[in-house]
C-alpha cells in the first residue's frame, strides 16, 4: 500500500534507466524518487495533521524531569516532551548524555553496541544547464576499483533530463575506502576520488561545483539483535528507538520499523 500511494502521487516511479552491473534479484522491483529521496519524507510530513517540524536540531542530552523527557540541544533552550522516539543511527543513541545513560539497561546496551554500519564518501558534481555527459548508462556499479563503487548520472537515473537544469553526477566510494579514509582531510579525499573518477570516465566535463560528503553511518551491516523494528528504553514516560538499524537497511526495513514504532506508541497513548 505504501508503494501504491507513492507511485500514484508520482513520488516514486519505476526504475527504467539502464544501470550497468546491478544485481537484480528475481521477483524484486526497483524504484526511483524523481525529486530525490527527501521527497518521500516530505510527502509523509505533509500528511501528519499539522505537526511542527524543526530541522538541524542536534540533540545532546535526554533526562527525566517531573514525569516528562527534558531534551537538550547543542543550541537553543531545553524542551519537555511526553514521548521521545529516537531514529538516528544506533551508535548516536549511545552517545547521548543525561539520564538516558543510566536508563538504558546493561542487556540493551550490549544489544545496541552490537549494531554496526559501513562508512563511505559521496561526491556530487554539478554542471551548468546544457552540459552533455556522453555515456551509454544512467548509473554503473564498479567492481574493480579500490576507491569507487557506484557512479550515477543522477538526472538520467531519475529520468528528469531537462534543457533548463544542469546534469549532476553522484559517486559513492567503496566501504573499504570509506573506512580507511574516515578521518582523512576532506579536501584530500575529494582529490583522490576525482583522480579515480577521471580514469573510469575520462570523458567527464569539468563541473561548475563539487560537494564531498562523509557518510559515517551509511548502511547497516549488522542490525540490533532480537528486535522487531524497535526497542523500548523506558515506558512511563515513553522513550523508544527504532529505524533501519533495528531491522534491515532498505526502504522496506524503514517502513516495517515505522509501523512497529507506531503500534508501540499507540498502545502507550
Amino acid at each position: 500500500s505504501f508503494y501504491e500511494e507513492l507511485l500514484s502521487h508520482g513520488i516514486l516511479k519505476l526504475l527504467t534507466a539502464p544501470i550497468e552491473g546491478m544485481v537484480v534479484k528475481e521477483g524484486s522491483c526497483n524504484y526511483v524518487a524523481p525529486q530525490g529521496i527527501s521527497s518521500v519524507v516530505k510527502f509523509y510530513l505533509k500528511q501528519s495533521a499539522g505537526a511542527d517540524v524543526f530541522y538541524e536540531q542536534h540533540v545532546t542530552h535526554i533526562s527525566l524531569r517531573d514525569g516528562k523527557w527534558e531534551v537538550s540541544r547543542k543550541t537553543g533552550p531545553t524542551e519537555q516532551f511526553d514521548i521521545v522516539i529516537l531514529t538516528m543511527p544506533v551508535p548516536q543513541i549511545l552517545q547521548l548524555q543525561g539520564d538516558i545513560v543510566n536508563i538504558i539497561n546493561e542487556s540493551q546496551k550490549q544489544q545496541l553496541q552490537s549494531a554496526s554500519y559501513s562508512s563511505r564518501y559521496a561526491l556530487g558534481l554539478f554542471y551548468e544547464a546544457g552540459t552533455q555527459i556522453d555515456v551509454p548508462w544512467a548509473a554503473q556499479y564498479i567492481t574493480d576499483n579500490p576507491c569507487i563503487r557506484f557512479i550515477s548520472i543522477d538526472n538520467k537515473k531519475r529520468n528528469i533530463e531537462s534543457p533548463e537544469i544542469g546534469p549532476s553526477v553522484v559517486v559513492h566510494t567503496t566501504v573499504m575506502f570509506g573506512s580507511e579514509h574516515l578521518d582523512s582531510d576532506p579536501a584530500e579525499v575529494q582529490q583522490l576520488i576525482l583522480s579515480h573518477l577521471e580514469r573510469i570516465v575520462p570523458s567527464l566535463p569539468k563541473p561548475a561545483s563539487i560537494k564531498c560528503q562523509k557518510w559515517r553511518y551509511s548502511q547497516v551491516t549488522k542490525t540490533v539483535p532480537s528486535c522487531l523494528g524497535q526497542m523500548i528504553l523506558h515506558t512511563q514516560p515513553l522513550l523508544i528507538c527504532g529505524g533501519d538499524g533495528f531491522i534491515r537497511s532498505n526502504f522496506d526495513g524503514c517502513i516495517d520499523s515505522a509501523m512497529s514504532l507506531a503500534e508501540a506508541v499507540k498502545s502507550h497513548l
